[in-house]
């Protein structure tokens, strides 16, 4: 029979504790039982919990010094609000945790949080998925590190893309990212952002390029809590998406003819052709309103 009690992991995001989510603030003020880890969760977001709520800083416990108030939970029925910092579904370790309260016959939901790749982005005040110059967000971390990597999950194999890349857990060894980034194919004059707790009161945010990158990291000394992004799509400009383009229709908008005219000239010449009649429709078809 399933226990009364809930565990709840929740997203706290990069830092600042206004990116948490409506959600995630509320589950943590109706929690009896608040679990955080202050190396890598703001306090702010404590903030939310209830007076009376147990507040347990998991930064010094493995996994099996959580597991008691799981059961607990369990047996009591217990809220848990389980605080991870950005987004759980990336290195949260949420899995395992997932497995435990499955045995325990606790409920489990997850919060999504934002996550610092994201945050990062907002800040330097650029677009990852550039029209035309990236259209992927590749998100990874460096081989050979305390978790090993899958086969074919190298990151030279995945700058050979030459799209956006945001590299997680890999700042202490930057000189060996700097390195697979130009064994992969990405030029040395590519843009990089190095960003070291993005959205705290400390943050620090550095445009360098990829050639320089080792050189920023060693600079400033950063070696944990920091994120790389890298891509041409950190400086592009003069794109233009076709969502809004007066050419392009969808279910809620016409197309204007002349614009879509040449609109399609430019995909014509792009592919090396002109775009032969009955390819696309030029107004919207079955299933598209204006």
């Amino acid at each position: 029979m399933t226990s009364d009690g809930k565990v709840w992991f929740v997203g706290a995001g990069p830092g600042a504790a206004d990116l948490l989510t409506l959600r995630a603030a509320r589950v943590i003020a109706e929690a009896d039982i608040v679990i955080w880890a202050a190396s890598l969760v703001h306090a702010d977001v404590l903030a939310h919990a209830r007076p009376d709520a147990e507040i347990v800083d998991s930064s010094q416990l493995p996994i099996e010094g959580v597991l008691p108030l799981y059961r607990r939970a369990a047996e009591q029925g217990l809220t848990v609000a389980r605080i991870h910092s950005g987004d759980p579904a990336l290195w949260g370790a949420v899995q395992e945790q997932l497995d435990l309260c499955t045995a325990l016959d606790l409920t489990v939901e997850i919060v999504p949080g934002v996550s610092s790749f994201t945050a990062v982005a907002a800040i330097v005040g650029r677009e990852l998925t550039v029209p035309e110059v990236a259209q992927s967000v590749i998100l990874t971390r460096l081989e050979g590190g305390k978790t090993p990597m899958p086969p074919g999950e190298r990151v030279r194999d995945f700058a050979r893309h030459g799209t956006t890349m945001a590299l997680f857990l890999s700042a202490a060894r930057s000189g060996q990212v700097q390195a697979e980034l130009l064994a992969g194919g990405y030029p040395a004059d590519t843009p990089a952002v190095v960003a070291y707790q993005a959205t705290w009161p400390d943050e620090l945010v550095v445009r360098c390029t990829v050639g320089t990158l080792e050189a920023t990291v060693k600079q400033h000394r950063l070696w944990k809590h920091t994120l790389f992004l890298v891509g041409p799509a950190l400086a592009a400009e003069g794109t233009r998406s076709h969502l809004y383009h007066p050419g392009h229709f969808h279910t809620f908008r016409r197309a204007e003819p002349t614009a879509r005219a040449e609109l399609r000239r430019q995909a014509g010449a792009r592919a090396g052709g002109a775009v032969q009649d009955g390819d696309e429709p030029a107004t919207p078809g079955p299933g598209r309103t204006p």
